[in-house]
């Protein structure tokens, strides 16, 4: 969790030295953005325990929603809207557009088990919008 005080205190004191020049404040409490067909940074890496926050950065509606068989055994199933499998996911979507975050909207997940969680974004699936979490002792690293 160092991380995010880290993050939080530097982000502030950039969004309040730029305030002036791009004329407004940023929400920086966040570890993945959302933009318009993208995750940013596509994959994180975090220790166990860690909560993920997801903040869509962008103008478009998106989802954070796992692929249900890409989890690690014993992991807990995670998608914006509380979705308890990915076909729920999808078919919510489908019928209503449920679980969608909107502009300024955030979701987030607590990451308990060891290994990789793909996700995705399930209105810009096909257009590359996927991203991975990877829970190890090593954390710290993101790649774009």
């Amino acid at each position: 969790m160092q991380r995010r005080a880290f993050l939080r205190t530097v982000g502030s004191a950039a969004a309040v030295g730029l305030a002036g020049c791009i004329g407004g404040s940023a929400n920086v409490d966040y570890d993945v953005g959302m933009g318009a067909k993208v995750f940013r940074p596509q994959t994180l890496r975090v220790e166990p325990g860690t909560t993920v926050t997801w903040l869509n950065t962008s103008k478009q509606g998106h989802s954070v929603t796992a692929y249900e068989d890409g989890l690690p055994d014993g992991a807990a199933y995670f998608a914006s809207g509380g979705f308890e499998s990915e076909q729920a996911a999808r078919d919510a979507w489908g019928n209503s557009t449920n679980g969608t975050l909107f502009e300024g909207q955030s979701y987030e997940h607590t990451f308990e088990v060891r290994g990789e969680y793909p996700y995705f974004c399930i209105p810009h699936e096909r257009g590359g919008m996927v991203g991975t979490v990877v829970v190890t002792d090593e954390a710290g690293t993101t790649e774009e």
